[in-house]
């Protein structure tokens, strides 16, 4: 099944690597890229330098959420891109939803 996101509703599609993690929400309604961040942003880097284990996802996962809700976005639909949801993908949908995001 195609996931896919409305103005209310914008989807949120996560890239993992072995070395960094990255996430855009997208409102594909109006074919747009609401806004993109990545562990790989130095804004990330300045608080952690390991980008690619557990601790630096949960750290990620709350600067995104916050980020969000800067951008007016509050609930989402997690779009995995076809990742396991266990690790990395686990704790920063965890982190997202402690930080008030609504899937």
């Amino acid at each position: 099944m195609r996931m896919h996101g409305t103005d209310e509703k914008p989807r949120l599609v996560i890239k993992r690597s072995l070395n960094n993690f990255s996430a855009i929400i997208i409102d594909d309604a109006n074919n747009k890229v609401l806004f993109s961040f990545s562990t790989a942003n130095k804004e990330f880097k300045q608080k952690m330098k390991n980008s690619g284990n557990i601790k630096a996802t949960e750290l990620f996962g709350g600067m995104f959420s916050a980020k969000a809700k800067e951008k007016g976005v509050s609930k989402i639909i997690f779009d995995r891109a076809g990742y396991l949801y266990h690790g990395r993908v686990k704790t920063f949908a965890e982190a997202l939803r402690k930080g008030g995001l609504e899937f």
